[in-house]
């Protein structure tokens, strides 16, 4: 029976954590529609309310509408005239009390998270955390500036730590190149070791063990 229970935990827990993640992202997305529409109810005059609410109300009418905009808003980006309306954008943004000290870092740091030239997560590091006798699995996220180099004196890495099994939140950390060592797995790969708190090493994951593979070493 243990063999049998673990064998079904293995089939379903990947299944209903993607089913969390997906339900997790769509219901982020049409929070965001609802958000906008509660907004534009309010706006308009009462004889539409009806009408605007029986719209927000239609199934995945919200994700697919905040998608199209995204996909929109990034086809417009790239246009000579997008680029202007962005930059107008930016100005404008950075000129409001409060909202100046928020937006232009979270620009930075989301430019620098998904853009293909950025150098967040570059490599996979193993860095003495939270004593030197331990070791924690971390990534390069680039070099510190050269204002910190100056200060430091030496040549210095920045580093996030992520937590486990939660990697979205984490420690940002300077720390002396020679005091981290670099790893062969590739970011990817870390991304599941750290998940998967250490049970999902980089050798299993791509030789493929399967559900029987995995139960009949478990048993064993």
């Amino acid at each position: 029976m243990k063999k049998y229970f673990i064998a079904g935990i293995l089939v379903w827990v990947p299944i209903a954590v993607t089913v969390w993640v997906i339900t997790w992202g769509l219901g982020l997305l049409d929070g965001v529609f609802g958000s906008v529409m509660h907004v534009i109810i309010a706006v308009f005059p009462r004889q539409f309310t009806a009408d605007l609410e029986h719209f927000r109300a239609l199934p995945g009418v919200g994700v697919l509408i905040v998608i199209l905009v995204i996909i929109f808003t990034g086809l417009m980006a790239i246009s000579f005239a997008g680029q202007w309306w962005v930059r107008f954008w930016d100005r404008q943004m950075t000129r409001i009390p409060i909202v100046r000290s928020i937006y232009p870092s979270v620009k930075q740091v989301s430019s620098t998270l998904f853009s293909g030239s950025g150098q967040a997560f570059r490599k996979a590091l193993l860095i003495r955390y939270p004593h030197p006798n331990s070791w924690a699995v971390a990534f390069q996220i680039g070099s510190p500036t050269e204002e910190i180099q100056q200060k430091l004196g030496g040549d210095y890495v920045n580093v996030f730590l992520p937590t486990t099994p939660n990697p979205t939140s984490g420690f940002f950390m300077i720390i002396p190149r020679s005091e981290v060592i670099e790893l062969d797995m590739n970011v990817e790969e870390a991304l599941k070791y750290i998940v998967s708190m250490g049970t999902v090493s980089p050798i299993s994951a791509a030789s493929g063990l399967t559900t029987a593979q995995l139960s009949k070493s478990s048993d064993s």
